[in-house]
């Protein structure tokens, strides 16, 4: 990012969404503890990949809650002041989620 501006970290203290985003994470990682114990009984190949998808659907659904959420509270009020640095900033998140 250009220039000394950074943007808020965190997620904000609503602990709803909190709440939500912390049990999202934690079926995440059961579904992976799954799929490593799966890995080490040496099951089915295809049964592991199935386990391995919801992971990642499990992970990709708690990041859509975390972006919703800094869009709607953090980047509305950024956006008329740095506009290029809050929309690089996000693209480069997903870029990098993609290498």
């Amino acid at each position: 990012m250009k220039g000394n501006y950074s943007m808020p970290k965190g997620i904000p203290t609503d602990h709803s969404l909190k709440h939500s985003v912390l049990r999202r994470l934690h079926i995440a990682r059961g579904q992976l503890d799954k799929v490593i114990r799966m890995v080490d009984t040496d099951a089915y190949g295809m049964d592991v990949i199935v386990q391995n998808k919801a992971v990642e659907a499990a992970l990709k659904n708690t990041d859509i809650v975390i972006l919703k959420n800094h869009l709607l509270t953090r980047v509305s009020d950024d956006i008329g002041k740095k506009k290029d640095m809050v929309i690089d900033e996000i693209i480069k998140v997903f870029d990098a989620s993609t290498a």
